[in-house]
């Protein structure tokens, strides 16, 4: 991991986002990019003048500045032999601006807040993180007010025993052993599914024998609550990051939770998610 793009719209729920984008970079030694969309008042948003472009410089100017303060501000210590870059961009879709930078900066990881307090929440109810775990080209890490943790001890994976699954989990070991990490495979089912417990032999075998990780345990839950059994299992095994596999046509979470499901929610996730892109394998 070389290079990791951190991107903030100022609040306090990215502020964790930040603190944890700043670990994984010094933890890596990786360049880290911090980054602010901006969008251009309508009243600015005119015909191409030298008045339009003093301002347009302007806010620039003053946005950058107030990146900084914000970066200042929640990271009170910072290495100061850290590869740091702080970027401004003008744009109307804060996803699409992020994603551009990130293919410009060739980016390995893209960090952002999750508005609410449960990532899985947010994931499932739209948001800019929604739009970047579609698309993005590189990891996605979304996280939680309160998720900056630095003991990633351990990493949960949700399989759905695809030949992309073992790809992701490869990935991820290569972060986990930074970490020293254990992780845990869990796949989540209903009765219904046929012979869940051959595909998880099937694919353990197949995991020993193409990921050289010795920490890793496996877990086959059935229930007909899915999503609730999911942030209980997380909770039992007192989880510090949920990992998943973002696939062209739908994503684990899409394919067993609904909207409504949400709804029903008892207690949310507050642990942070970090999303491979299938198509980025």
């Amino acid at each position: 991991m070389k290079t990791i793009l951190y991107a903030t719209d100022y609040s306090e729920n990215s502020v964790s986002a930040l603190r944890l984008a700043y670990f994984f970079a010094k933890k890596f030694s990786a360049k880290l990019i911090v980054m602010h969309v901006f969008d251009m008042p309508i009243t600015l948003a005119s015909t191409v003048t030298v008045t339009y472009l003093k301002k347009e410089k302007k806010l620039y100017v003053e946005n950058r500045a107030k990146l900084k303060r914000f970066f200042d501000h929640y990271l009170n210590t910072v290495e100061m032999y850290m590869d740091l870059n702080f970027v401004v961009y003008e744009g109307t879709s804060v996803s699409s601006s992020i994603l551009e930078k990130a293919i410009k900066f060739n980016a390995d990881l893209i960090c952002v807040g999750a508005k609410g307090t449960s990532v899985i929440k947010e994931l499932l109810l739209g948001s800019t993180a929604n739009a970047l775990l579609k698309k993005s080209p590189c990891a996605l890490l979304v996280v939680p007010t309160g998720g900056e943790k630095t003991e990633l001890t351990k990493m949960v994976y949700a399989t759905d025993f695809e030949q992309a699954d073992i790809f992701a989990i490869n990935k991820l070991a290569k972060i986990a052993k930074k970490f020293d990490a254990q992780i845990r495979v869990v796949h989540i089912t209903t009765r219904n599914e046929y012979d869940g417990e051959g595909q998880m032999e099937w694919f353990k075998e197949t995991l020993k024998q193409k990921v050289d990780y010795a920490k890793m345990e496996f877990d086959l839950v059935f229930s007909e609550k899915v999503f609730e059994d999911l942030l209980w299992y997380l909770e039992n095994a007192q989880a510090d990051l949920l990992v998943m596999l973002e696939r062209k046509e739908s994503t684990f979470y899409q394919k067993y939770f609904q909207p409504d499901m949400v709804k029903q929610m008892v207690k949310n996730s507050p642990i942070p998610l970090l999303s491979f892109n299938a198509g980025g394998l």
